[in-house]
């Protein structure tokens, strides 16, 4: 897999592509991460990326000029055929929200390209014209694409074939199957009086996997309940569920019914009035 990143900050790259992960994804060859300078493609002798907007406001909007060269020269050589499969991403808070899913589906491309954006965002026409999706790692706002960059290179690189020394670890982390992963345990097995619970002990396969599937369960319904309404679910797991809820009833119930019984406190002074 390929993965082309136009950037106007190409030194943010440097430290993070060369540990863990991502820099044994791109050792074994499995991976191929490349680094594009957008002032290479800047306008002019300064090299310029970026201009006031169109109809004021503060704050600079990135030229198109540069991005549809850089673009155009990262995928000169592909046949046209190929190019239009290749996904060009924009980096933006406006996109579809980045899950493992979208991961997983970033995966299955041979090549990417990313798009960082940055200072008050790009000029539209790149939007409609260039890239073929938008993604956002979440509700917040950072300085540029390239935090957003380096989570998707590091989520997508971890799926591709042979990276991972065990195949099956992204089959089991969290949001695998749309619950969060079960708790880990290693040596040793008693820490500060804190034991590892027998059954991950016992050595008994089926026990540990029923466990840790429970445990994924209830962790994801306190946690992340959202998740549950697309999470795949046997009879009986609902029916852990129901007892949880239940037991949260039950717990709640005496507290609900000192509530119940309390006199309305009476209003502030101006309550009620326009």
């Amino acid at each position: 897999m390929r993965i082309d990143v136009v950037t106007l900050f190409p030194e943010y790259f440097e430290s993070p592509l060369r540990v863990s992960i991502l820099k044994r994804a791109q050792e074994s060859g499995h991976v191929q991460i490349v680094i594009h300078n957008l002032r290479d493609f800047g306008i002019g002798r300064h090299r310029v990326t970026d201009d006031a907007p169109y109809g004021g406001g503060g704050g600079m909007v990135m030229r198109p000029e540069p991005i549809f060269d850089a673009v155009a020269h990262i995928l000169a050589e592909v046949p046209e055929a190929e190019r239009m499969q290749i996904p060009i991403i924009l980096l933006d808070p406006a996109g579809r929200r980045f899950t493992q899913e979208v991961a997983w589906e970033l995966a299955g491309h041979p090549r990417l390209v990313l798009i960082c954006g940055h200072y008050e965002g790009v000029d539209e026409r790149v939007r409609e014209h260039l890239a073929t999706d938008e993604i956002s790692i979440g509700d917040f706002v950072l300085t540029g694409g390239e935090p957003a960059a380096l989570v998707i290179l590091d989520a997508v690189a971890r799926l591709v074939p042979g990276v991972l020394g065990d195949p099956e670890a992204p089959r089991h982390d969290s949001f695998a199957g749309s619950l969060l992963e079960h708790p880990h345990y290693t040596r040793p097995a008693v820490y500060r009086g804190w034991e590892v619970p027998e059954v991950l002990r016992s050595g008994h396969h089926q026990a540990i996997a029923r466990w840790r599937r429970m445990q994924s369960l209830r962790r994801t319904w306190e946690r992340r309940p959202d998740l549950l309404l697309r999470a795949a679910l046997t009879e009986e797991e609902r029916s852990w569920i129901a007892r949880w809820e239940a037991e949260r009833r039950a717990l709640l119930a005496p507290l609900l019914e000192g509530t119940a019984h309390e006199e309305p406190s009476a209003p502030l002074p101006d309550e009620g009035r326009s």
